[in-house]
């Protein structure tokens, strides 16, 4: 049910009192009972929708991640069996008069529940912590050629900083994982990972293909039918390049090794300088004589 609106499953606001949402639990549970409702896939479904939805947003730890991360941030780091670990069945529905409890959670929601030990019906012994995963912004430069980083992240309803180094090529979609920094272990079990998923910032002069690089080199008409050299723009500073004479607009020029060497590879791509010619939008009238005189000549 990850794409379900939890606040909405249960018909409150987000602003809703824990007493609200208890309320509107306890009339939907009711109401969708299978007891009530025997044979009735519709109503069996909605039943496992409210109790999920109330299992989390009772919980004011799991209601402050899916706060924070939204549904689907949240179902990345919490399992179905995540998000039943404590909610205890039994008592729920003795409070409210209704029958079932784990017996009906078995049921619907397979034999792993509401029984063989712990309060929410969990096999005993240690568990491993659930994965985390979290977007990092990292400059264009940064990624390329590697850098530290400091990052925010909360885990267990705390916030915590660390330091990351990000390693020279990662690229947009990059992971990044972070050993022993993700949800907490149960009863010894050893803590689930963090990964960094890594988007990369737009740069000003470089756009990037793998480990290739493109940059706009713009010349003037002139240059183009007689041949120039210009300043390039590299990572590792300028270089200077010669523009053959007649050459085309987007005719790419390449700087063979001066690219970007992609995470997890040993040999550097290319830089590629794409040539525009410049046409300026007026005329003196000294230019305008030339150029007609160009035209007169077949140019």
């Amino acid at each position: 049910m990850a794409s379900t609106d939890y606040y909405k499953a249960l018909g409150v606001d987000k602003n809703a009192s824990p007493e609200e949402i208890k309320k509107a639990f306890r009339k939907l549970a009711v109401k969708y009972h299978p007891d009530r409702n025997p044979n009735d896939k519709a109503a069996e479904d909605k039943f496992k929708e409210i109790n999920e939805a109330y299992a989390v947003l009772s919980d004011s730890k799991k209601k402050e991640e899916y706060d924070t991360y939204g549904s689907s941030g949240f179902h990345k780091q919490y399992s179905q069996e995540d998000i039943f670990r404590g909610f205890d069945f039994s008592n729920i529905y003795k409070d409210m008069g209704a029958g079932g409890g784990e017996d009906i959670f078995s049921r619907l929601f397979g034999a792993g529940f509401g029984r063989g030990g712990g309060r929410g019906g969990f096999r005993s012994g240690p568990m491993r912590g659930s994965d985390l995963e979290m977007e990092v912004d990292i400059g264009f430069r940064d990624a390329a050629q590697g850098a530290e980083k400091q990052i925010a992240f909360r885990r267990g309803g705390q916030r915590e900083e660390l330091k990351v180094k990000i390693p020279a090529g990662v690229d947009n979609g990059s992971k990044i994982r972070i050993a022993g920094k993700g949800g907490q272990g149960e009863s010894g079990g050893a803590n689930g990972d963090l990964f960094l998923v890594i988007r990369l910032l737009p740069d000003p002069l470089f756009s990037r293909e793998g480990g290739d690089l493109f940059v706009e080199s713009t010349i003037p008409f002139s240059a183009a039918c007689l041949g120039t050299s210009l300043e390039v723009p590299t990572l590792d500073g300028d270089k200077r390049i010669k523009v053959p004479a007649g050459i085309q607009p987007g005719t790419k020029i390449r700087l063979k090794g001066f690219g970007v060497k992609p995470l997890g590879s040993n040999t550097k791509g290319d830089l590629y300088a794409k040539i525009s010619v410049h046409v300026p939008e007026t005329l003196n009238a000294e230019q305008k004589k030339l150029v007609e005189e160009l035209a007169k000549k077949g140019l």
